[in-house]
Parts: structure tokens; C-alpha cells; sequence
């Protein structure tokens, strides 16, 4: 079974702060997409990966991270959204290919377990989200900052990376979503927006998105645990 996957990278950044871009940035010495790379490399079942960074940083990109880890076959440059940053990834992914993993580069924290798991899943279900339940009470507020409702947190989850499909499906998903100029939040919902199931793989609290200077500090304690002697 090939398994490739796609990580997107290609976001500005500017909630972190500073003028490089939040993937770029270093942490306990290394750039925070190091890590992002060096877990699917390490996991044993990525055949290959595509990584996909603004146009600007294109160039350093394919010096700095082309064949490093040895999965990082292709530097692609990013588009205006998310969702076409992930297809212009896509888009490079090879036809034969059985199973399309799509992971946030900023999440460097991810474990094996999630990945091999999301990968099973995705080959017996067509989809998989990994995602973990939602725990705090959830308030709807309007526009003047005012509680409008309580949300029933009942069957709520938080939606996390890696994303993971089979080819075929994630194909035809985003073929429909480009033909209606549909534009959804993550993968999964495209698979949503074409009538397909889509199951969940339980995540993990430790799998965070590293968008605020403030995720650094957390990050700094994870790093010793997940990455010992890097």
C-alpha cells in the first residue's frame, strides 16, 4: 500500500509574530517543520511526501528540505487558501498512489500511533479526521460579544491533522469542491461536501497547532519528551 503524504506550509504566519513564517521557526534550535518531517519520516509507512511552502521561501525550501528527510520528493509552491495550497499538493501526488495522508506543518507533535491508525482507517472507510472530544462548556456569542447560546457539547470534537484519504476519493472531492468554488475549513469537510462518510481517529492534547507565541511555550515542554537528544 503507497502511502503519500501531502503537509502544507505555506501560511504566513502572522499570528506568531516576526518575518519568518511560523513553520520556519525554531524551536529548541530547529526549525518547527523538522519535527512535522522527521515523525512521518520516521513512522515507516510514508513511501513519499510532498511539502508545500509560500512562493516566496520556495527557493530555500528546495534547498533546505528537498530529499531531507529522504521522503520530501517535491517542494510545490503554495496557493491563496489553505485548501489550494493542499491541492496544488495534490496535484503532484501520483495517480497510482493508494492513500493520501495531508498533515499541518506546524504539528510537530503527532504520534505514530495516530498516523498508522488514520492510515487503517482510511483504507477500510475512504476518510479519516483525526480529532479529539470536546470537554469545555461551548458558547455561541453574536457580534456585540454577547453569550447568545449554550452550546450542547454532546458528540462535539475538535478537529485536528493528519487527514487521511484514498486517493480516488480525495480526487473526486476535490474535483466537485473546484467546480462549485466550494471552499471548506479542512479536508474532511470536502469529503463532507460530496456525500461521503467520514470516520474519526481519535487524536491527542499533545498534537497542538503551533499558531501563537504562546504554543511555543508549551511546545518547549513537549519537545524533550517526543524529541529526546534533538
Amino acid at each position: 500500500m503507497s502511502v503519500c503524504a501531502v503537509v502544507p506550509a505555506g501560511g504566513a504566519g502572522t499570528r506568531m509574530g516576526g518575518t519568518v513564517p511560523k513553520q520556519f521557526q525554531e524551536l529548541n534550535g530547529k526549525p518547527i517543520l523538522y519535527y512535522t518531517l522527521k515523525t512521518l519520516q520516521d513512522c515507516g509507512i510514508i513511501s513519499e511526501l510532498i511539502l508545500v511552502v509560500p512562493e516566496k521561501e520556495y527557493d530555500n525550501a528546495c534547498a533546505d528540505w528537498l530529499g531531507k528527510p529522504e521522503i520530501v520528493t517535491k517542494v510545490v509552491i503554495g496557493g491563496e487558501k489553505r485548501q489550494d495550497s493542499v491541492y496544488n499538493g495534490f496535484c503532484e501526488v501520483a495517480p497510482q498512489t493508494e492513500i493520501v495522508l495531508v498533515h499541518d506543518g506546524v504539528r510537530p507533535f503527532l504520534s505514530h500511533r495516530i498516523i498508522r491508525e488514520s492510515v487503517d482507517v482510511a483504507r477500510e472507510y475512504g476518510a479519516a479526521i483525526t480529532a479529539i472530544p470536546v470537554h469545555d462548556t461551548i458558547k455561541r456569542v453574536d457580534a456585540s460579544g454577547l453569550v447568545s447560546q449554550t452550546v450542547d457539547r454532546e458528540g462535539l470534537w475538535r478537529v485536528q491533522t493528519p487527514q487521511v484519504f484514498r486517493y480516488e476519493l480525495l480526487q473526486e472531492a476535490f474535483k466537485k469542491a473546484n467546480s462549485e468554488k466550494f471552499y471548506g475549513t479542512d479536508e474532511g469537510t470536502l469529503i463532507e461536501h460530496l456525500g461521503k462518510p467520514v470516520k474519526v481517529v481519535e487524536g491527542s492534547e499533545q498534537n497542538i497547532k503551533i499558531t501563537r507565541p504562546e504554543d511555543l511555550g508549551l511546545s518547549e515542554i513537549f519537545i524533550s519528551k517526543v524529541f529526546p537528544g534533538n
